[in-house]
């Protein structure tokens, strides 16, 4: 049957879905290559310990172990710090941040006067100029990202970058900065990217599912486009068009496309493709996150709260804050001991580069924020910065019991599968291969004691054929810039020539086929 012949099927198929998609194509491209450069506004980790205040623990006189009794369920996390001027715990259960006050016992509640009072301590220059603009329970725009630490008030700084401060209700913290610059750049990166419009990506599922069958579609129309414009061309140069010889059979904008497609499509087909495994679609790929079991064989179980007292934080408190401005204590647990941390905050002239701009440039360079830890049972030991090699090799054992390591490595640089070009991931690791069905690998940080990523075969794959493809980070040209900017650039320059070459045919099809529907809606009527 004509209908079902193949060449209608590529040549149909490919029309209707370009017509559909070439917009969001060319605004996917457009919106990747500034994503090389920007991407959603945030707070960075080093500004907001830069602009905390020094930890006071004189006041403190309630015990961790009663402020723990507040929550619901266990506490996965506790930091020591301080809010306008007290001390407090923040602990986290697994589901959300509650603030208990640490010298009353007290739950924080934040309304907008204390958001105020928050503000007024991160940006105090600007403490006459600020306003309260709102509570959101529910994401903005700039917020969906941290929406776990949801409620948050919204303070506008008044300063000439048009700040905005968001400041969580949990955690009694200054959590998001977003400038017009960042908005901005966050909006023609990111947002549009990721199709990260706050009405559709409230709705998660819906979310996923939209990014899933969108980039299925992509897929479908470059593989046959691809496939069509392969068939169509004639290295015997048999077409001829206005008396000229053609090695393809189309003209005007459409030669364009065809030529774009034979030299850019291929591209872009696996940049649609790897688009697609970034969802993750029906879990195929398993998780980089280490499970419970092999995290608390490391730590040596969950955070015990019941046998660390106030005394011994005092104490830990004061040894660390002899050797750096103490601004924060986190508890840490590592082969079932209970360990005090603290970084040291960057100075000014470290900070400026991170701060100043807007914190979502990709481009910033980062500070490898210095850490000491502690003994809480026994502080008199002195401060360290790492846990002992051999320890760490002995918990990389029993991570995976009776599983067979078949080999471990230190690694004092990165590798192809752990690495980040700005240098936020630590080093040294240890990266421990297992004998096991999946071919799992850990990597251990001594700083931290704690396994900070787990591979699979399937998430190895996953890494080529994800972020390999799309965001070409292959080894031998990821870390050569401007070499990957130049290439990046240039691709994404080629799929924004393939998308628009189509366009003038697209209106030209679209108002015939509008024409059509007009007269056939007159004739029905007449």
């Amino acid at each position: 049957m004509k209908f079902l012949d193949w060449r209608r099927i590529l040549v149909y198929t490919h029309r209707w879905l370009g017509i559909a998609a070439s917009v969001l194509f060319v605004a996917w491209f457009i919106s990747g290559i500034v994503m090389m450069y920007a991407r959603m506004p945030r707070l960075s980790p080093e500004e907001r310990l830069w602009r905390a205040p020094l930890l006071d623990l004189s006041p403190a006189s309630v015990e961790p172990a009663e402020a723990v009794r507040k929550l619901s369920r266990p506490a996965e996390r506790l930091r020591l710090g301080t809010h306008c001027g007290r001390p407090v715990y923040r602990l986290f259960d697994g589901r959300r941040w509650t603030t208990v006050f640490a010298d009353t016992g007290g739950l924080l509640e934040l309304d907008a006067d204390a958001a105020l009072q928050v503000a007024r301590g991160f940006v105090p220059q600007h403490a006459s100029r600020l306003e309260h603009r709102g509570r959101i329970a529910e994401p903005d725009q700039w917020s969906l990202q941290i929406r776990g630490l949801l409620p948050a008030h919204i303070v506008r700084v008044g300063d000439s970058e048009e700040t905005f401060l968001y400041v969580s209700e949990q955690t009694g913290e200054v959590v998001m900065r977003t400038t017009r610059q960042g908005r901005v750049w966050g909006y023609l990166g990111a947002v549009i990217h990721w199709i990260y419009f706050t009405p559709i990506r409230r709705h998660s599922d819906f979310w996923v599912e939209l990014i899933i069958w969108t980039s299925i579609a992509g897929c479908v129309m470059c593989l046959f486009g691809l496939a069509w414009g392969i068939w169509r061309y004639s290295p015997l140069s048999r077409y001829r068009l206005r008396r000229v010889t053609s090695h393809s059979p189309y003209a005007g904008m459409m030669w364009w496309h065809h030529y774009a497609g034979l030299v850019f499509g291929l591209v872009t087909l696996t940049w649609i493709f790897s688009g697609l495994l970034s969802m993750n679609p029906w879990d195929w790929s398993p998780s980089t996150t280490p499970s419970i079991e092999q995290r608390r064989a490391v730590s040596g179980g969950p955070l015990d709260t019941a046998h660390v007292s106030l005394a011994q934080l005092r104490a830990a408190a004061t040894s660390l804050g002899a050797s750096l401005p103490l601004k924060e204590i986190e508890l840490l647990m590592y082969r079932g001991h209970s360990f005090a941390e603290a970084y040291v905050p960057p100075t000014d002239e470290e900070l400026a580069d991170v701060a100043l701009g807007d914190p979502g440039a990709v481009f910033a360079s980062r500070i490898d924020l210095q850490h000491r830890l502690v003994l809480l049972s026994q502080p008199e030991r002195g401060l360290f910065h790492e846990f002992d090699h051999t320890s760490l090799e002995s918990a990389a054992r029993d991570a995976m019991p009776g599983i067979d390591v078949e080999d471990m490595v230190w690694l004092e640089r990165y590798d192809a599968y752990y690495y980040d070009r700005h240098g936020a991931l630590p080093l040294p690791v240890l990266r421990v291969r297992y004998a096991d069905a999946v071919g799992t690998w850990l990597y251990l940080d001594p700083k931290r004691g704690e396994i900070v990523q787990k591979e699979e075969r399937l998430s190895r794959l996953n890494r080529w054929l994800y972020h390999g493809l799309h965001s070409l980070d292959f080894p031998w040209l990821y870390q050569q810039r401007p070499l990957w900017d130049v290439v990046v650039i240039g691709l994404s320059i080629g799929g924004i020539a393939l998308s628009l070459t189509s366009a003038p045919a697209a209106l030209r099809r679209l108002r015939r086929h509008a024409r059509r529907f007009r007269t056939r809606v007159l004739d029905g009527g007449s």
